[in-house]
């Protein structure tokens, strides 16, 4: 019931396949989602940008049911770069070859990272609760994040640690990064916590942390003051979310990508799309009709 109308679709790649759905008309909006969830969390959110817009929401490669195809020894395959231009082809082959791409969270690093690698084909970005990679590593973001250094941590210390308790750490994560009691209903928290049982997706997940700190990281660094985002862009935050518990001021921070950004906060925490929907929707309606 949550998206009533949307089409469901499995499009295949060249090592694995992507899971989403589809609805609307119009110009082309891909939204793309964090940890611990799915595309499940746009349900507040995509129905109404459907109404304006032809709207795809998609599982991030090795999350939710899309693919998990095998890693290799140096993370490449689950590095933004790698996912990023997955999600680029799966959108030529809905047929939408320029498209804007909102994202939250580990969505938010695959929408920007796609920005800068396909300027022609993003035609506005959004990022919510981030900042860039790159910047996380330079000691922006503070100490709080300890899901960068333990999901990161070698093979297989995570994965069997997560193996234990997997509905613990996805209810940890939802609970402590929220300030909305209630907002995740009992249905949204089994289908969160599903993937985490499966331990390919783990090791998935895993990689992707990995590949954060290293070959994410060295993208970033090699971009940052070389290459600018070329695009209009969102960027919003939760006023107690990742970004504003550590004090970091997010606009300071972006403008070291591009100029072109506009932004504030949100009153909720981490999950703006699910915390704060109307508020989220009306940003992102304004920001995609500018």
């Amino acid at each position: 019931m949550m998206f009533t109308g949307f089409e469901t679709f499995d499009v295949a790649t060249e090592s694995s396949t992507v899971h989403g759905r589809t609805r609307g008309s119009g110009p082309a909006v891909l939204l793309l989602h964090g940890i611990p969830e799915t595309h499940l969390m746009w349900h507040r959110v995509a129905p109404r940008l459907a109404e304006r817009f032809s709207v795809v929401v998609t599982d991030l490669r090795g999350s939710g049911d899309s693919g998990r195809p095998p890693s290799t020894a140096d993370h490449g395959p689950y590095s933004m770069r790698e996912i990023a231009a997955e999600q680029v082809k799966v959108m030529a082959a809905l047929g939408h070859r320029r498209f804007a791409v909102i994202g939250h969270d580990r969505g938010s690093r695959c929408a920007y990272r796609m920005a800068l690698d396909h300027p022609a084909v993003v035609t506005r970005l959004g990022v919510l609760d981030i900042i860039p990679t790159g910047e996380v590593f330079r000691g922006e973001m503070g100490g709080g994040f300890w899901v960068w250094s333990f999901l990161a941590a070698p093979e297989p210390v995570p994965e069997q640690l997560i193996s234990g308790a997997p509905d613990t750490l996805v209810d940890h994560m939802l609970d402590s990064w929220s300030s909305t009691p209630g907002v995740f209903s009992p249905e949204l928290r089994d289908a969160y916590r599903a993937p985490f049982h499966d331990p390919r997706a783990v090791h998935a997940i895993c990689e992707e942390y990995r590949a954060a700190a290293s070959r994410d990281r060295e993208h970033d660094e090699t971009d940052r003051g070389y290459r600018k985002i070329e695009c209009p862009t969102l960027v919003l935050w939760g006023e107690t979310g990742g970004i504003a518990g550590d004090g970091a001021d997010p606009l300071r921070i972006w403008r070291n990508w591009w100029e072109n950004v506009t932004g504030e906060s949100v009153p909720c925490g981490h999950f703006l799309p699910e915390e704060a929907p109307d508020r989220t929707t009306e940003l992102l309606l304004r920001f995609l009709t500018a």
